[in-house]
């Protein structure tokens, strides 16, 4: 194993996949001679040239059309956006083609290709630039949608991810970049749509995915000096999304608590209540309880932010709950 920030890995996954296929490019603002806003694309424009390491014009819309267009015809693009909030300008090419094109061709066409860039908040960036968007692109047919929360699954997924033959959509964070851990040495890849149990409990399963499972860390630890045990599920994909294993662990749990950093109304969250009352309502011991935003645009107060991130202790309020503690 060897240790990694979160932007390293990321780059090192996408110059494997590279050095292995020509026909992989990355595109977008700032990704060559700036070495990428969040530098997760250092070295890569020194090594593979500036006809496949593109800087792009401030026009979402554009070069999101232009790397559909050339992954229906053979080549496997990577498309970085700033932030996934910019990614609303090129939505309708993504929603309306890249999602339906190998459906409405009967098959003639596929779109192998990857959307990648920060989701959700960094802070005091107002509140355009820290939105969620996991469960609008999840809510679309024909799109996969990942989110990893550490070094070793970004890179593993990421590589999937550039592999796989249909439209990716691979949310980050802009506070994860700087994020340290081990990642193995050699090739390896993490299938999609396989969710990772990161600590094993017996009282109450968590479930989250990408930088917000870091709070249900901090609870767990918490809540085990009162000797209370926290099983944490990393869902990593959103889209397929693994129903079996958050099942498998509420029929030992009886109890479920679901983190996700998004708006309360529609989300991962709603989706993954609604399937476990459907399919293991005799096992559940309490109602399961979701922990969302507020329901309001981002202030950028940090004193609202902090009200309406939310954080670890709020986990463990929601854990007692389910608990009856």
């Amino acid at each position: 194993m060897k240790t990694l920030q979160f932007r390293e890995a990321i780059a090192e996954a996408m110059s494997e996949e590279m050095r292995k296929d020509e026909s992989i490019y990355l595109m977008g603002e700032e990704v060559a001679e700036y070495n990428g806003a969040y530098k997760a694309s250092k070295g890569m424009l020194d090594e593979f040239g500036a006809k496949r390491v593109i800087d792009t014009p401030i026009s979402e819309l554009g070069f999101t059309g232009i790397a559909i267009g050339s992954a229906m015809n053979g080549n496997r693009p990577i498309v970085e956006f700033m932030t996934f909030n910019f990614a609303l300008v090129g939505i309708d090419q993504i929603i309306s083609n890249a999602a339906k094109i190998r459906q409405m061709s009967g098959g003639q066409f596929n779109c192998p290709i990857v959307f990648r860039g920060p989701t959700g908040s960094a802070g005091q960036l107002g509140a355009t630039h820290s939105q969620a968007f996991e469960s609008w692109f999840a809510n679309c047919p024909g799109l996969k949608v990942v989110v990893p929360s550490n070094p070793m699954d970004a890179k593993g997924l990421l590589k999937a991810a550039i592999q796989d033959d249909d439209p990716v959509i691979f949310m980050e964070s802009e506070q994860m970049y700087g994020d340290k851990g081990e990642v193995p040495e050699g090739e390896y890849t993490l299938p999609l749509g396989v969710a990772d149990i990161k600590r094993e409990g017996t009282d109450v399963t968590i479930v989250s995915f990408g930088k917000i499972i870091k709070e249900a860390y901090t609870a767990a630890d918490e809540l085990a000096k009162e000797g209370i045990s926290c099983e944490i599920i990393d869902l990593r994909t959103v889209k397929p999304l693994d129903y079996d294993t958050v099942l498998k662990s509420v029929k030992k749990t009886n109890r479920l608590v679901v983190l996700e950093e998004a708006w309360p109304f529609g989300n991962v969250a709603t989706e993954i209540t609604y399937h476990i009352q459907s399919h293991a309502f005799d096992y559940l011991d309490a109602p399961v309880e979701r922990i969302n935003t507020a329901d309001t645009p981002a202030p950028y107060s940090p004193v609202l932010l902090e009200e309406w991130l939310p954080n670890h202790t709020d986990v463990i309020k929601a854990v007692k709950k389910v608990l009856y503690k």
